[in-house]
């Protein structure tokens, strides 16, 4: 079994074909191009996006229908080409977190991670409308 030494969580196991590929990088990070989804027992459905390449390199990310459960995707004709997304295909949508100014967590609905789970390509697609924000804010946060 792989592992990767991460500051966040050690030496950490993840198993063979779990890794996450962004062939185009993620914004701000273009040559961070591979990561593993990690669960922790009692923060589902909390998820860690750790990247393979950078040890302190970690995202916290929630599937975007725990923060918008109507939540309408609208991912461009380029990323649905980059993710070679199947009929048969149902992608993962996360949305990466991060704290605003004032120390709330913050869910980034304007550009969600999009995931293909049969070929694990993912990628971070930017809405090219501004129905919603890249600070949305997290109730209860």
């Amino acid at each position: 079994m792989p592992t990767v030494v991460s500051e966040r969580f050690g030496s950490l196991e993840y198993q063979d074909g779990a890794t996450l590929r962004f062939p185009a990088g993620l914004p701000g990070f273009g040559d961070r191009r591979h990561f593993v989804l990690v669960e922790q027992t009692g923060l589902t459905p909390l998820v860690f996006l750790q990247s393979l390449e950078s040890p302190g390199l970690c995202f916290l990310a929630l599937p975007v229908q725990v923060v918008d459960a109507s939540y309408d995707a609208n991912v461009g004709l380029d990323d649905l080409e980059i993710l070679a997304i199947d009929p048969s295909d149902q992608p993962l949508y996360l949305t990466l977190l991060a704290a605003a100014e004032n120390g709330r967590l913050t869910a980034n609905l304007l550009a969600p991670v999009v995931i293909n789970p049969r070929t694990r390509i993912a990628v971070q697609a930017v809405r090219s409308d501004t129905r919603y924000s890249h600070q949305h804010a997290l109730a209860g946060c």
